[in-house]
């Protein structure tokens, strides 16, 4: 099995806002990456569109040929975007209004009523729903419980111990993707992921179907270029 790759496109919208203008072009940034190997766009979009706007989900709609991901924290306005794009998937993230990146996972037992009703109105419209997830069992339990389709593993503490050397901080992802693979969850994973650490990752984590990948993508590329890293991605990812 090959694992996916998602590139996360946010960066992108990020440096185009500095200027005002539209250089960068996100749309043929998504064409672009999409072309080089690419399976996948993700996208970010917060209620303060401090980087991808809310008409930018709706622009990329028509070129994403792979798989659309849009992730963000269901408030209705972000359930209404969703909902009118329809994307191949939704990935529920309980990031706050003020974060400047998602810094932890769902408690999928405390939220078990919010997340079913959720999960609910997006599967009923044929929308597949991840949701992010720390490695615990216990919330990949409730993932089952709430009717995820699949887990988005939050890889922050993986990406830090792995580069202090600490490769047995792997363990926690592998019990959590077993035991998703018993329940027939998907397994994706994303946040810190990188090319010094991507492929010890893949490998051993189970059943692994996607990573999302934005920053580190983004500046790796600014010193090896997007085609090259976008590639360099692919090759660690062959399993």
């Amino acid at each position: 099995m090959t694992t996916k790759l998602s590139v996360n496109i946010n960066k992108i919208a990020t440096l185009r806002n500095a200027r005002g203008g539209d250089v960068p072009n996100l749309v043929k940034f998504a064409k672009d990456v999409q072309n080089y190997g690419a399976q996948g766009i993700t996208i970010h979009p917060r209620p303060d569109e401090r980087h991808i706007r809310y008409q930018d989900a709706r622009d990329l709609k028509s070129i994403v040929h792979t798989e659309y991901n849009i992730e963000g924290n269901p408030i209705r306005k972000f359930m209404d975007l969703v909902l009118e794009v329809k994307p191949m998937q939704v990935t529920l993230v309980p990031d706050s209004i003020d974060a400047i990146t998602s810094n932890a996972g769902w408690n999928t037992i405390q939220h078990k009523d919010f997340l079913t009703e959720v999960i609910s109105e997006f599967k009923k419209n044929g929308i597949r729903t991840s949701i992010f997830v720390d490695p615990d069992l216990a919330m990949i339990d409730g993932a089952k419980e709430v009717g995820a389709d699949r887990i988005e593993l939050y890889t922050e503490e993986f990406a830090h111990q792995y580069s202090l050397g600490n490769k047995k901080a792997i363990q926690s992802y592998i019990d959590c993707a077993v035991r998703s693979n018993e329940l027939e969850i998907g397994v994706n994973a994303g946040h810190d992921l990188s090319l010094e650490n991507i492929e010890f990752f893949a490998k051993e984590i189970p059943g692994l179907l996607e990573v999302s990948i934005g920053h580190a993508l983004i500046a790796e590329s600014l010193y090896l270029g997007v085609d090259n890293v976008v590639n360099m991605y692919l090759k660690k990812l062959k399993q």
